[in-house]
């Protein structure tokens, strides 16, 4: 695909969350109001609010919106998304002055520039490296949705950001749900403290239908259209990342976070088999990863019907001398084994991670801790997932070194669109 430059500060939400193919039951209760510490926000008085404001209005972004909301600590100040439409509904639904709502490609750059303490990015992955460095510039704390980029200097854009904002004390926190579970959190410790023993083999999956199907109009209606294109962007490969980028690294993310270091390589294939006449992603990949210790893991990934065929959905299990660990996003997390561990179900996963990353970001801004621990571990996933793509698209074996050295940038072609 062609390169252009293009560095626009805009996005859009998807319209409606279900397209995580995950969908939150009643879930954790609404937390009351903390009690700030006085002057760390901004140099705020006590007990004021964190001034927050969302970029991208869609369906992931309005749904995040209320819980912020929810939580007490937080006032949702202003908000900003490519499409009028977006932003008035999004507004209207939370509260959002119509002098503090933002449009066009600069509508990022002008809702900072408006006076925030925090902004929430729920734009599409293609956008996050350039307004996350943007906000973290004009000294913004910065909640970030997954995936945090498209490609390798996107991935490193975030890693400096990282950086900048602890430089200038400020938090940055990526909201990966799992890692914000107790099941999961105490089930990967046990493992990296041998409950399992020595490492044999591992899976992954994320076996799901397709979640785009309501933007296949969108793109039918003039795909090389970048209005069309940014409607529909799940099924755009450079605004997305594709698949295994913007859908399957929940997956990939926990094969990360159980192996704890990067792999060696991977090699594998994919393509498109089903979902043909919309869209350019995948709808399929099958990718070997190879860790030190000649551990291999196998992941696979679909988007179209499976036909009841189960299991279905998130699912990881790494295999041990000593046992075997198991856990699903939405389902059981367990040890069995030697050391069992019963675990428990993480079936309100979706709501549950997100509302404990909620009270982490609000935490660490009131509270002064700066660390942002989220930050490297996200890179870590986000460049797994390029390199299995890597690998699938070109059809061969790509080494995580070989990676590393990539400047190859995905540039979007959105000549037409508004500033």
């Amino acid at each position: 695909m062609t390169q252009r430059e293009s560095k626009p500060l805009t996005g859009t939400g998807t319209d409606n969350i279900s397209r995580r193919s995950f969908v939150a039951g009643a879930g954790a209760a609404a937390l009351s109001f903390t009690v700030m510490k006085p002057a760390l926000v901004r140099g705020t008085e006590a007990n004021s609010k964190i001034r927050i404001a969302l970029m991208g209005c869609g369906g992931r972004g309005t749904w995040i919106a209320k819980l912020f909301k929810e939580h007490g600590g937080y006032d949702i100040v202003a908000a900003a998304d490519y499409f009028r439409d977006r932003v008035d509904k999004f507004s209207a639904q939370i509260g959002v002055d119509p002098a503090r709502r933002y449009t066009g490609l600069s509508g990022c750059r002008r809702l900072l520039d408006s006076g925030v303490d925090a902004i929430a990015v729920e734009s599409p992955p293609y956008f996050h490296p350039e307004q996350a460095a943007a906000a973290v510039d004009a000294g913004v704390h910065v909640y970030l949705a997954k995936p945090i980029a498209v490609d390798v200097p996107g991935c490193k854009t975030i890693e400096q950001s990282g950086k900048d904002a602890k430089a200038k004390k400020l938090c940055f926190l990526v909201d990966f749900q799992t890692r914000a579970q107790k099941f999961f959190i105490e089930a990967i410790k046990r493992v990296h403290n041998g409950a399992i023993g020595e490492f044999a083999f591992g899976e992954a999956t994320y076996h799901a239908e397709d979640p785009f199907v309501e933007h296949y109009q969108n793109w039918r209606m003039g795909p090389t259209n970048p209005r069309n294109r940014l409607r529909a962007w799940g099924l755009d490969r450079i605004l997305s990342g594709d698949i295994i980028n913007e859908q399957n690294i929940h997956t990939l993310d926990v094969m990360s976070w159980i192996m704890n270091k990067p792999p060696i390589q991977a090699t594998g294939t994919g393509g498109r088999k089903v979902r043909t006449e919309v869209g350019d992603v995948y709808d399929n990949f099958v990718l070997v990863y190879e860790y030190p210790d000649k551990i291999g893991i196998s992941f696979s990934s679909r988007q179209f019907d499976g036909h009841g065929t189960q299991p279905e959905g998130i699912r990881n299990r790494m295999f041990g001398s000593k046992g075997v660990l198991e856990t699903e996003y939405g389902g059981q997390v367990i040890i069995r084994g030697e050391n069992f561990y019963r675990g428990g179900s993480a079936s309100d996963i979706y709501k549950e991670g997100a509302v404990n990353n909620i009270v982490t970001f609000y935490n660490d801004v009131t509270g002064g801790n700066y660390e942002s621990p989220t930050v490297e571990p996200s890179v870590m996933s986000n460049l797994i997932a390029i390199l299995g793509r890597t690998a699938a698209y070109e059809g061969r074996t790509v080494t995580w070194d070989e990676l590393l050295r990539s400047d190859q940038k995905l540039v979007a072609n959105l000549k037409g669109l508004k500033d």
